[in-house]
């Protein structure tokens, strides 16, 4: 039996800028952080030839071609070809998919762990997320970015920057240790409740930005700049001005779509703001899943979230990226 994880994430500057669509017209920057909260998969031969598949639902067929599930079909061509069998899959999750946390790039970079494990393959995360991205925007054709399976497969807090050339360069946030034990400290996540496809929400991004939508590029051309402005704020030690940055981000994000938000989301935004958040934002594409606030008097507005129904999710960050938990 093979386990492995992959984490969960939190986006923290320039989401959005890291679809294809965009950065490769004019390049992207995003700042992503891996979070204790993880996707499971579990691996294990079996005696009959056939393929048992188990997440929300449970496949079970001969081939691979018969599978529903597109993320694992493709994963098992690409990895153990369509003669794939005698073989079980099962998936958990800490947290439910279309929650804005990534949980698709973590489910791929989990997957594609295990299969190479169990086919005695080794595979750098520079490759592991590559082959992830391929898996979800080449061959299945998701209008998504490449950040989940990058920060699932690297962990840590990381700044990536895609090229105009479609290249991803990954490289590790420069803040100090008291500095991201501070951003830790003061990330508070509330579930809002609703869950909600990121393809759906991203596909008009997507769209408008190959059609060379004036107002949608000008709105990344922006939330990029504030990607960057996050960047010096992290490396200076200021965190308080990162919270004040995310209050300008979320502000322009709601502009891309009117999916983005609803009157109940806004209106637990505007309580957060007015018991001790400096900034917040949804995580993700939008339109539900996480409430991330940045607040010093955590208290209060934990107080006040409690008081409004929403779930707290307390996290820290995952330094360890996807890896095999055990194998036997």
């Amino acid at each position: 039996m093979i386990i492995t994880r992959s984490p969960l994430r939190i986006s923290l500057g320039g989401g959005g800028t890291d679809l294809p669509s965009y950065y490769l017209e004019h390049g992207g920057f995003v700042i992503s952080a891996a979070i204790n909260r993880y996707v499971y998969i579990t691996l294990h031969e079996i005696f009959r030839p056939e393929l048992i598949v188990k997440y929300s639902k449970m496949e079970i067929v001969e081939r691979v071609a018969d599978l529903k599930h597109p993320i694992v079909r493709e994963a098992l061509r690409m990895v153990l070809g369509e003669s794939a069998s005698y073989l079980e899959m099962t998936s958990m999750s800490d947290i439910p998919a279309g929650t804005g946390l990534g949980s698709s790039g973590s489910f791929t970079t989990a997957l594609l762990t295990a299969l190479h494990t169990m086919n005695s393959t080794v595979l750098g995360r520079q490759d592991l997320a590559e082959l992830a991205c391929h898996i979800e925007i080449d061959r299945l054709g998701e209008p998504i970015g490449k950040q989940d399976q990058y920060i699932a497969a690297y962990g840590g807090v990381q700044c990536m920057h895609f090229g105009t050339d479609g290249t991803v360069r990954v490289e590790s946030l420069a803040a100090s240790a008291e500095t991201l034990y501070n951003l830790e400290d003061n990330l508070v996540l509330f579930f809002t409740g609703y869950t909600r496809s990121a393809s759906a929400i991203l596909q008009e991004q997507d769209t408008k930005s190959k059609q060379k939508d004036a107002g949608m590029a000008q709105n990344l051309h922006f939330i990029k700049e504030l990607g960057v402005a996050s960047q010096k704020a992290f490396e200076c030690g200021d965190v308080r001005a990162f919270g004040e940055i995310m209050h300008v981000h979320w502000e322009h994000k709601k502009k891309r779509s009117n999916g983005m938000s609803n009157p109940q989301i806004d209106e637990w935004y505007e309580a957060g703001r007015e018991n001790g958040a400096i900034g917040g934002k949804l995580i993700g594409a939008g339109g539900g899943g996480f409430l991330m606030f940045y607040a010093e008097d955590k208290g209060k507005l934990r107080r006040a979230m409690k008081r409004l129904g929403l779930i707290e999710v307390r996290v820290r960050f995952d330094f360890d990226g996807s890896t095999v938990v055990a194998r036997s």
